[in-house]
């Protein structure tokens, strides 16, 4: 039936998300419901369960008795329990409104544009910067902010960058002989160029690259805190791999231990379960081969988690929500498997906990950086971490594997300071400082995986990092 679904979806030229085909595979009548939802979403490419009408979600999927019917297929977040709470307009959930168009994706880059163009106006090496149109026509030294096109290398060694901004285009050059020769540029991030025009006004020769980078002053003050807060990423439930009594001493560790060390906040960053059809033949890889069974397993075990401790759940690219980044909270229809206190929100999004801004993002950008800088690596998340603080952007590379969905406005923006900036993705464990911003990567629940031997890569799993929020102190539980 799985396939008679699809193949419905190709005649049309749609593409079906994960937890929209298990929820047509619930139905009485499949194919007729997977028809009335095809028809409803004509002119649409890329359809998800938040697209549907009210009228196909009323009688959709299983729910308790008590639930009531227009919650179900409602993705929506709650902003606040207690002391932690979502910081305004860093959560895509519900204000979604691309539709894919042109004019999308022109308003999308525009965003992005404005936004790090703001920061590095701040910038003291940046004060006075002109439009580019204006800069190539002087005949002294310029400074100029613009959008990286494309970046190449001449057979002499030399680089190129194509920088565009609203008032035009241009080529900057670096000499192989310059300081910057070695500095990383990537495509579509936003840079500010101080350098000189030449003689045929065809070209500008850097002579500073800058950055919107966190400010140098910046640190971490100590609070009155005495809270502390965990993070539980790529859980990955549903896999083989699944580390069951790395999870059972996690868990019994917080029945015992988290009052002792006030653990009063704990989110889980992504890839909560393994997924269905994520990659070829991961049924092979599965213990549980229904989307709907990994959430309600999942949730199921988050109970044993002690009552005072507060869960943030938001989605990764193997969760059941679109893959296009940002990403909204589960949907109800998954959502609704889990405790009402559990908050569920978006990917990325910004937390306030106590006084502290928490960055959390799950992570999929870091296979753009790697396989796009020389010197980045899995092994080494932490250095991906860097590059993103330092171009104040967690996903500048546009066109990869990671989707990047059209909104009004850029979320992969880091358009705020955090205090703790958390990334999963990579299943490595570790933590560092960049700048006074605290930076960790957050392990993983799940051995190695058949692709990650394939590529001889050892994960780090079954690692807890923990901070405290007043000191920022990082503590790293190793349950293995």
């Amino acid at each position: 039936m799985r396939a008679e679904i699809v193949r419905q979806a190709a005649k049309r030229g749609v593409l079906l998300d994960p937890e929209l085909t298990e929820l047509c595979l619930c139905q009485d009548d499949p194919v007729r419901f997977i028809d009335d939802v095809l028809s409803s979403a004509k002119g649409k490419f890329h359809v998800c369960l938040q697209d549907l009408p009210a009228e196909h979600l009323d009688d959709a999927g299983p729910r308790r008795a008590d639930e009531p019917r227009e919650l179900r297929g409602a993705s929506t977040v709650q902003r606040r329990r207690g002391d932690i709470s979502v910081m305004d307009g860093t959560d895509v959930t519900g204000e979604s409104t691309c539709e894919g168009k042109i004019e999308d994706f022109g308003r999308y880059f525009q965003s992005r544009y404005r936004s790090l163009r703001k920061m590095l106006e701040r910038r003291r090496e940046l004060a006075g910067a002109m439009p580019l149109d204006r800069a190539m026509r002087m005949d002294r030294e310029v400074k100029t902010i613009g959008m990286v096109a494309e970046v190449s290398n001449t057979k002499n060694g030399h680089r190129i960058i194509s920088l565009e901004d609203g008032s035009g285009e241009s080529k900057v050059f670096i000499s192989k002989d310059s300081p910057l020769i070695d500095r990383v540029i990537v495509p579509d991030e936003v840079i500010g160029i101080v350098g000189k025009p030449t003689a045929k006004k065809d070209m500008l020769i850097a002579e500073e690259l800058v950055h919107p980078d966190i400010p140098l002053g910046n640190s971490l003050e100590k609070t009155d805190s005495t809270s502390s807060i965990g993070f539980l990423c790529d859980v990955h439930m549903g896999s083989c791999t699944f580390l069951d009594k790395q999870w059972e001493s996690m868990i019994s560790w917080l029945k015992k231990e988290s009052h002792n060390i006030a653990l009063d906040y704990l989110v889980l960053p992504g890839d909560v379960v393994d997924g269905i059809g994520i990659f070829p033949d991961q049924l092979d890889e599965l213990v549980i081969d229904s989307i709907y069974g990994q959430y309600a397993k999942v949730a199921e075990m988050l109970k044993e988690v002690p009552d005072h401790i507060t869960i943030v759940l938001q989605p990764g690219n193997h969760d059941s929500v679109r893959p296009a980044e940002p990403q909204p909270a589960l949907a109800e229809a998954f959502a609704k498997e889990f405790d009402s206190n559990i908050m569920m929100v978006g990917n990325p999004v910004y937390l306030e906990v106590e006084g502290r801004t928490v960055l959390s993002y799950h992570g999929r950008a870091m296979d753009d950086w790697i396989s796009t800088v020389q010197n980045l690596s899995y092994e080494e998340p932490l250095k991906v971490m860097e590059e993103m603080l330092r171009r104040r952007h967690l996903a500048p590379i546009y066109g990869k594997r990671t989707p990047l969905a059209p909104e009004k406005k850029d979320y992969m923006v880091i358009d705020k300071v955090p205090d703790f900036f958390v990334t999963g993705h990579v299943h490595k464990a570790g933590h560092s400082e960049y700048r006074g911003v605290k930076t960790i990567n957050a392990s993983a629940w799940q051995s190695q995986t058949e692709y990650q031997k394939m590529h001889n890569f050892e994960p780090d799993p079954a690692i807890l990092p923990i901070i405290n929020l007043g000191s920022g102190a990082v503590q790293m539980m190793d349950f293995n």
